[in-house]
């Protein structure tokens, strides 16, 4: 008779849960970095905006490509 053992390596409980939380810090980051970048440009006036080519309606766009497409 055979039998067969279905092991799991390197994806136990823990590891699962210490990856969870790794993946939890990088989106706190993200989003943190999102927010002041966004802060940032938010505050510059449109005559700044205008001279270095960003329309207000566009911050929240080039921040988000900012953070999660770099």
């Amino acid at each position: 008779m055979t039998t067969a053992t279905l092991t799991n390596t390197g994806f136990n409980f823990g590891t699962r849960i210490m990856d969870m939380i790794e993946r939890i810090k990088t989106a706190r980051k993200r989003a943190a970095e999102y927010q002041r970048t966004y802060r940032e440009l938010q505050s510059l006036t449109n005559r700044e905006l205008d001279d270095i080519g960003i329309r207000r309606s566009d911050i929240a766009d080039i921040a988000h490509k900012h953070v999660y497409c770099s």
